[in-house]
C-alpha cells in the first residue's frame, strides 16, 4: 500500500502495527556499530505532511483495522514538535480507532522538547518510545562514536516519564568488545536503575558490513566477544540490575541464548538460566549462528 523507501527497520514488538514512514533514515547516523542506514537511499529527510497525510488516507480507504502505529524510520523524533502534533492529528482524523502510537527515539531528540510538549504529544496517543541507550558508559559510548553520555540517556528517559509516557530501552551486548566488556555491563546497568525503564532489551552488537568503522574508535582493533564471553557480560549486567517493575526481554534474533522476565521479581531464575548455559551450553538450546540475525 505505501511506496516505502527500503529497508524499513522497526522493533519486534511493533510487528502488528502500521508502519507510517514519516522520516528516512537517520539524521545523526554517525553511531559506528550501526551500518542501518549508511546507504545512499536511505539519506535522512522528513517526509511532508501531504504524503504522510495521503498515506493515512489510503489506509483508511482500505477499511483494514489499525490498532497501533509506528512512526518510521530510525530518527522520527528529530522532527520538531509542531510537525509531530500535526502528524499525531492526521492520524487521530483518519484511523481513529489508534490506541497507541511509538517511535525510535535517540536521547538528543528530546533535548529541544518540553516536558510540557511531550504531554501533549501523550495525550495525541504518542505513548511509547523506543530509545537506544546502547550502554550506560561513557567511554564506550565515545569510542563507538554514539554521541550521548550516561547523563544525557538518563535525563531524556527522566523526561519521558515526567511526560506521561513509557520507554522501552536497548543496550547493545558486546559493544563494549572484549576490552570494555566489564565496565559496559556495570555502567549499562547502572544508567537502568536510575532511570527505571518500563521496558528493556538486549541485543547482541551486530556487524554485517565488517568491523572497520568499529576498529576506528578501538584502538585499530575492536574484538566482539565470544560466545561464552557474551554469556559472562549478560550475567554481569543482570547481576547488577536493580530494577522494581521492568519487563525484560533478550529474545531478538541477535541473542544467543533467549530470556524473558519481569525484573526484579525474575532476576534469580534469569541469572539461574544463564548460569547453566555457561556452565553447558551444549544443552543450552542456543540459537546457532545460522539462526541470528539483526
Amino acid at each position: 500500500m505505501f511506496d516505502y523507501i527500503s529497508p524499513v527497520f522497526r522493533p519486534p514488538s511493533e510487528w502488528k502495527s502500521l508502519i507510517l514512514q514519516v522520516t528516512n533514515g537517520c539524521s545523526y547516523n554517525r553511531c559506528r556499530f550501526c551500518d542501518m542506514y549508511t546507504s545512499e537511499p536511505k539519506r535522512f529527510k522528513a517526509f511532508k505532511e501531504d504524503k504522510i497525510e495521503a498515506d493515512l488516507a489510503a489506509v483508511a480507504a482500505s477499511g483494514a483495522p489499525v490498532g497501533r502505529v509506528f512512526l518510521a524510520d530510525g530518527d522520527a523524533m528529530s522532527l520538531p514538535f509542531a510537525r509531530l502534533e500535526a502528524i499525531l492529528l492526521l492520524i487521530k482524523e483518519y484511523l481513529p480507532n489508534v490506541t497507541r502510537v511509538s517511535s525510535y527515539c535517540l536521547p538528543r531528540n528530546l533535548g529541544n522538547k518540553s516536558i510540557e510538549q511531550l504531554s501533549r504529544l501523550r495525550e495525541l496517543g504518542l505513548s511509547l518510545l523506543y530509545v537506544g541507550c546502547e550502554s550506560g558508559d561513557d567511554e564506550v559510548l565515545e569510542r563507538v562514536a554514539k554521541g550521548e553520555t550516561f547523563a544525557s540517556s538518563l535525563a531524556a528517559l527522566e523526561k519521558i516519564r515526567a511526560a506521561g509516557m513509557k520507554s522501552s530501552v536497548m543496550i547493545l551486548t558486546g559493544l563494549g568488545g572484549k576490552a570494555l566488556s566489564r565496565q559496559h555491563a556495570i555502567n549499562s546497568a547502572r544508567l537502568m536503575n536510575a532511570a527505571q525503564p518500563d521496558y528493556l532489551s538486549t541485543l547482541v552488537v551486530t556487524l554485517p558490513l565488517g568491523k572497520a568503522r568499529m576498529d576506528e574508535g578501538f584502538d585499530g582493533n575492536f574484538e566482539l566477544p565470544s560466545q561464552p564471553q557474551l554469556l559472562e557480560e549478560m550475567h554481569l549486567l543482570l547481576s547488577h540490575l536493580e530494577l522494581e517493575q521492568t519487563i525484560f526481554r533478550s529474545d531478538h534474533a541477535s541473542n544467543y541464548l533467549v530470556l524473558k522476565g519481569i525484573l526484579g521479581r525474575d532476576k534469580q531464575t534469569l541469572l539461574a538460566r544463564v548460569s547453566e548455559a555457561m556452565a553447558n551450553p551444549a544443552g543450552a538450546g542456543l540459537r546457532q549462528e545460522w539462526q541470528r540475525g539483526l
